[in-house]
Protein backbone atom coordinates (compact mmCIF):
# COMPACT_ATOMS: atom_id res chain seq x y z
CA UNK A 1 0.00 0.00 0.00
CA UNK A 2 1.19 3.36 -0.72
CA UNK A 3 -0.13 6.50 0.60
CA UNK A 4 0.96 10.02 -1.12
CA UNK A 5 0.26 13.55 -0.16
CA UNK A 6 -1.10 15.33 -2.59
CA UNK A 7 -0.51 18.48 -0.23
CA UNK A 8 -4.59 18.93 0.49
CA UNK A 9 -4.89 15.36 1.32
CA UNK A 10 -3.34 11.62 1.54
CA UNK A 11 -4.62 9.40 -1.24
CA UNK A 12 -4.70 5.60 -1.15
CA UNK A 13 -2.89 4.80 -4.03
CA UNK A 14 -2.29 1.38 -5.97
CA UNK A 15 -0.05 0.84 -9.56
CA UNK A 16 0.96 -2.16 -11.19
CA UNK A 17 2.55 -2.23 -14.43
CA UNK A 18 3.77 -4.58 -17.77
CA UNK A 19 5.20 -8.33 -16.46
CA UNK A 20 8.76 -8.85 -16.34
CA UNK A 21 9.62 -5.29 -16.18
CA UNK A 22 8.53 -4.47 -19.65
CA UNK A 23 7.95 -0.85 -20.41
CA UNK A 24 4.77 0.87 -20.46
CA UNK A 25 3.22 2.01 -23.69
CA UNK A 26 0.77 4.41 -22.03
CA UNK A 27 -0.30 5.11 -18.22
CA UNK A 28 -3.87 4.93 -17.39
CA UNK A 29 -5.46 6.08 -14.27
CA UNK A 30 -8.76 4.14 -13.45
CA UNK A 31 -11.42 6.80 -11.29
CA UNK A 32 -13.61 4.97 -9.04
CA UNK A 33 -17.37 6.00 -8.26
CA UNK A 34 -18.94 7.10 -4.88
CA UNK A 35 -19.98 6.14 -1.74
CA UNK A 36 -19.55 2.00 -1.63
CA UNK A 37 -16.95 2.13 -4.29
CA UNK A 38 -12.87 1.92 -4.26
CA UNK A 39 -10.17 1.45 -6.39
CA UNK A 40 -10.86 -2.62 -5.54
CA UNK A 41 -13.92 -2.38 -8.26
CA UNK A 42 -10.98 -2.06 -10.99
CA UNK A 43 -7.90 -4.02 -9.07
CA UNK A 44 -10.02 -7.01 -9.47
CA UNK A 45 -11.57 -6.52 -12.68
CA UNK A 46 -10.00 -4.63 -15.56
CA UNK A 47 -6.60 -3.56 -14.04
CA UNK A 48 -4.54 -6.48 -14.39
CA UNK A 49 -5.57 -6.98 -18.17
CA UNK A 50 -4.74 -3.33 -18.46
CA UNK A 51 -1.20 -4.19 -17.33
CA UNK A 52 -0.78 -7.55 -18.91
CA UNK A 53 -1.46 -5.28 -21.98
CA UNK A 54 1.55 -3.40 -21.77
CA UNK A 55 -0.39 -0.54 -19.71
CA UNK A 56 1.34 1.28 -16.73
CA UNK A 57 -2.07 1.26 -14.24
CA UNK A 58 -2.74 4.20 -11.70
CA UNK A 59 -5.82 3.58 -9.29
CA UNK A 60 -6.50 5.42 -6.14
CA UNK A 61 -8.68 5.45 -3.93
CA UNK A 62 -10.92 8.96 -3.79
CA UNK A 63 -10.79 11.20 -0.82
CA UNK A 64 -13.35 9.79 2.15
CA UNK A 65 -12.93 6.39 0.36
CA UNK A 66 -11.31 3.16 0.81
CA UNK A 67 -7.95 3.67 2.52
CA UNK A 68 -7.76 7.47 1.83
CA UNK A 69 -7.68 10.11 4.54
CA UNK A 70 -11.30 11.28 5.11
CA UNK A 71 -11.64 14.80 5.15
CA UNK A 72 -14.91 16.47 6.84
CA UNK A 73 -15.38 18.87 4.03
CA UNK A 74 -14.13 19.40 0.45
CA UNK A 75 -16.02 16.80 -1.67
CA UNK A 76 -16.87 19.12 -4.61
CA UNK A 77 -16.29 17.54 -8.60
CA UNK A 78 -13.68 20.63 -8.45
CA UNK A 79 -11.99 19.48 -4.89
CA UNK A 80 -11.24 15.62 -6.90
CA UNK A 81 -10.29 17.15 -9.89
CA UNK A 82 -7.24 18.88 -7.96
CA UNK A 83 -6.33 15.59 -5.75
CA UNK A 84 -6.25 14.23 -9.14
CA UNK A 85 -4.28 16.78 -10.93
CA UNK A 86 -1.78 17.07 -7.15
CA UNK A 87 -1.62 13.25 -8.22
CA UNK A 88 -0.72 13.05 -11.50
CA UNK A 89 2.18 16.05 -10.05
CA UNK A 90 3.43 13.79 -7.04
CA UNK A 91 3.85 10.69 -9.09
CA UNK A 92 5.90 13.06 -11.66
CA UNK A 93 3.02 12.04 -14.50
CA UNK A 94 3.59 14.85 -16.32
CA UNK A 95 2.55 14.06 -20.29
CA UNK A 96 -1.26 13.04 -21.59
CA UNK A 97 -2.30 10.03 -19.57
CA UNK A 98 -5.51 7.74 -20.40
CA UNK A 99 -8.83 8.46 -18.07
CA UNK A 100 -11.36 5.76 -17.21
CA UNK A 101 -14.13 6.87 -14.95
CA UNK A 102 -16.76 4.89 -13.25
CA UNK A 103 -20.07 6.27 -12.69
CA UNK A 104 -18.77 9.70 -10.33
CA UNK A 105 -15.17 9.01 -11.33
CA UNK A 106 -15.94 9.51 -15.03
CA UNK A 107 -17.81 12.91 -13.97
CA UNK A 108 -14.07 14.17 -12.22
CA UNK A 109 -11.84 12.49 -15.36
CA UNK A 110 -13.91 14.63 -17.36
CA UNK A 111 -13.66 17.42 -15.53
CA UNK A 112 -9.91 16.89 -15.73
CA UNK A 113 -9.96 16.56 -19.23
CA UNK A 114 -11.93 19.88 -19.44
CA UNK A 115 -9.08 21.52 -17.27
CA UNK A 116 -5.96 20.11 -17.98
CA UNK A 117 -6.58 19.11 -22.07
CA UNK A 118 -2.77 18.84 -22.56
CA UNK A 119 -2.51 16.01 -20.14
CA UNK A 120 -5.24 13.66 -21.22
CA UNK A 121 -4.73 11.28 -24.01
CA UNK A 122 -8.34 9.82 -23.86
CA UNK A 123 -11.19 9.72 -21.24
CA UNK A 124 -13.22 6.57 -21.27
CA UNK A 125 -16.72 7.07 -19.16
CA UNK A 126 -18.17 4.11 -17.91
CA UNK A 127 -21.97 4.50 -16.80
CA UNK A 128 -20.94 8.14 -16.19
CA UNK A 129 -21.96 12.04 -17.70
CA UNK A 130 -20.08 15.24 -17.38
CA UNK A 131 -21.27 17.76 -14.44
CA UNK A 132 -24.70 19.25 -15.86
CA UNK A 133 -26.68 21.52 -14.56
CA UNK A 134 -29.43 18.29 -15.17
CA UNK A 135 -26.45 15.82 -12.95
CA UNK A 136 -25.71 18.28 -10.55
CA UNK A 137 -30.18 17.99 -9.56
CA UNK A 138 -29.78 14.23 -10.25
CA UNK A 139 -27.01 13.52 -7.57
CA UNK A 140 -28.72 16.04 -5.18
CA UNK A 141 -31.76 13.71 -5.18
CA UNK A 142 -29.91 10.19 -4.99
CA UNK A 143 -27.72 11.87 -1.89
CA UNK A 144 -30.63 13.35 -0.13
CA UNK A 145 -32.08 9.54 -0.05
CA UNK A 146 -28.75 8.33 1.48
CA UNK A 147 -28.39 10.80 4.03
CA UNK A 148 -32.18 10.46 5.05
CA UNK A 149 -32.62 6.95 4.38
CA UNK A 150 -29.26 5.41 5.01
CA UNK A 151 -27.11 7.53 7.63
CA UNK A 152 -30.41 8.88 9.67
CA UNK A 153 -31.84 5.60 10.14
CA UNK A 154 -28.40 3.39 9.57
CA UNK A 155 -29.45 0.60 11.35
CA UNK A 156 -32.97 -0.26 9.87
CA UNK A 157 -31.66 0.51 6.61
CA UNK A 158 -28.34 -1.72 7.11
CA UNK A 159 -30.80 -4.45 8.51
CA UNK A 160 -32.94 -4.00 5.09
CA UNK A 161 -30.05 -4.40 2.48
CA UNK A 162 -28.31 -7.19 4.77
CA UNK A 163 -31.45 -9.48 4.66
CA UNK A 164 -32.52 -8.44 0.84
CA UNK A 165 -28.75 -8.10 -0.50
CA UNK A 166 -26.44 -9.78 1.13
CA UNK A 167 -23.74 -9.19 4.13
CA UNK A 168 -20.97 -7.55 1.98
CA UNK A 169 -23.35 -5.10 0.26
CA UNK A 170 -24.50 -4.57 3.53
CA UNK A 171 -20.90 -3.91 5.20
CA UNK A 172 -20.61 -1.28 2.03
CA UNK A 173 -23.43 0.49 2.69
CA UNK A 174 -22.21 1.17 6.32
CA UNK A 175 -19.37 2.41 5.36
CA UNK A 176 -21.25 4.78 3.19
CA UNK A 177 -23.82 5.58 5.85
CA UNK A 178 -20.39 6.90 7.87
CA UNK A 179 -19.24 9.09 4.85
CA UNK A 180 -22.16 10.65 4.33
CA UNK A 181 -22.75 11.25 8.40
CA UNK A 182 -19.43 12.43 9.00
CA UNK A 183 -18.66 14.71 6.08
CA UNK A 184 -20.20 17.84 3.81
CA UNK A 185 -20.00 15.36 0.73
CA UNK A 186 -24.13 15.10 0.45
CA UNK A 187 -23.28 18.87 0.46
CA UNK A 188 -21.01 19.24 -1.69
CA UNK A 189 -21.78 17.37 -4.73
CA UNK A 190 -24.86 18.56 -5.78
CA UNK A 191 -23.09 22.31 -5.43
CA UNK A 192 -20.19 21.34 -7.85
CA UNK A 193 -19.23 23.86 -10.43
CA UNK A 194 -20.59 22.21 -13.29
CA UNK A 195 -19.81 22.47 -17.28
CA UNK A 196 -21.17 24.76 -19.79
CA UNK A 197 -22.48 23.13 -23.35
CA UNK A 198 -19.53 24.88 -24.41
CA UNK A 199 -17.11 23.38 -22.35
CA UNK A 200 -18.04 20.06 -22.59
CA UNK A 201 -18.14 20.25 -26.80
CA UNK A 202 -14.44 21.95 -26.41
CA UNK A 203 -12.79 18.42 -25.07
CA UNK A 204 -11.10 16.88 -28.24
CA UNK A 205 -9.58 13.81 -26.53
CA UNK A 206 -10.89 10.87 -27.44
CA UNK A 207 -13.93 10.24 -25.59
CA UNK A 208 -15.42 6.29 -25.09
CA UNK A 209 -18.77 5.68 -23.53
CA UNK A 210 -20.01 2.44 -22.03
CA UNK A 211 -23.72 2.17 -21.10
CA UNK A 212 -25.31 -0.61 -19.56
CA UNK A 213 -28.53 -1.17 -21.86
CA UNK A 214 -30.65 -1.73 -19.08
CA UNK A 215 -29.00 1.73 -17.18
CA UNK A 216 -31.21 4.65 -17.36
CA UNK A 217 -27.82 6.52 -18.71
CA UNK A 218 -28.01 4.71 -21.76
CA UNK A 219 -29.92 7.29 -23.35
CA UNK A 220 -27.18 9.37 -22.29
CA UNK A 221 -24.88 7.73 -25.30
CA UNK A 222 -26.41 9.90 -28.36
CA UNK A 223 -26.14 12.94 -26.83
CA UNK A 224 -22.58 12.14 -25.64
CA UNK A 225 -21.65 11.03 -29.57
CA UNK A 226 -23.10 13.97 -30.99
CA UNK A 227 -21.58 16.42 -28.96
CA UNK A 228 -18.21 15.53 -28.92
CA UNK A 229 -15.74 15.91 -31.81
CA UNK A 230 -14.15 12.43 -31.22
CA UNK A 231 -16.92 10.29 -29.40
CA UNK A 232 -17.55 6.50 -29.32
CA UNK A 233 -20.60 5.28 -27.49
CA UNK A 234 -21.10 1.47 -26.83
CA UNK A 235 -23.92 0.57 -25.02
CA UNK A 236 -23.93 -3.55 -23.07
CA UNK A 237 -27.00 -5.35 -23.55
CA UNK A 238 -28.34 -6.94 -20.32
CA UNK A 239 -26.60 -4.64 -17.92
CA UNK A 240 -27.28 -1.96 -15.52
CA UNK A 241 -24.94 0.64 -13.60
CA UNK A 242 -22.79 -2.29 -12.46
CA UNK A 243 -21.53 -2.99 -15.90
CA UNK A 244 -17.93 -3.02 -14.70
CA UNK A 245 -18.47 -5.51 -12.65
CA UNK A 246 -20.63 -7.51 -14.13
CA UNK A 247 -18.99 -7.51 -17.41
CA UNK A 248 -15.59 -6.28 -16.72
CA UNK A 249 -14.17 -7.88 -20.21
CA UNK A 250 -16.29 -6.18 -22.35
CA UNK A 251 -15.78 -3.21 -21.00
CA UNK A 252 -12.38 -3.98 -20.54
CA UNK A 253 -11.75 -5.18 -24.74
CA UNK A 254 -13.65 -1.94 -25.43
CA UNK A 255 -10.98 0.63 -23.44
CA UNK A 256 -7.85 -1.15 -24.52
CA UNK A 257 -9.54 -0.82 -28.11
CA UNK A 258 -9.58 3.18 -27.49
CA UNK A 259 -6.27 3.62 -25.55
CA UNK A 260 -4.23 1.90 -28.49
CA UNK A 261 -6.72 3.95 -31.11
CA UNK A 262 -5.63 7.33 -29.32
CA UNK A 263 -2.14 5.84 -29.30
CA UNK A 264 -1.73 5.41 -32.67
CA UNK A 265 -3.75 8.82 -33.98
CA UNK A 266 -1.24 10.42 -31.62
CA UNK A 267 2.29 8.99 -32.60
CA UNK A 268 0.68 9.78 -36.55
CA UNK A 269 0.05 13.19 -35.53
CA UNK A 270 3.36 13.94 -33.66
CA UNK A 271 5.45 12.49 -36.87
CA UNK A 272 3.54 14.69 -39.39
CA UNK A 273 4.35 17.65 -36.93
CA UNK A 274 7.91 16.43 -36.76
CA UNK A 275 8.04 15.67 -40.46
Amino acid sequence: MVMVDTGAVRLHVQRIGPREGRPATATVVLVHGLLTDSLASYYFTVAPAFAAAGLDVVMYDLRGHGRSERPAEGYTVEHNIDDLEALLDRLALTGPVHLVGNSFGGTIAFGFAARCPERTASVSLIESEPATAAWAEKLGDILDRVVTQLAHNEPDAIAWINTHRGHNTARLAKGAARLARDTTLGRDIPASRVLTAGQIAAVRCPVLGLYGGDSDLAELAPWLASTLPDCRTVVIPGHEHSVLVEDSGTVGRHILARVEEAGRTAGRVAAEVAG
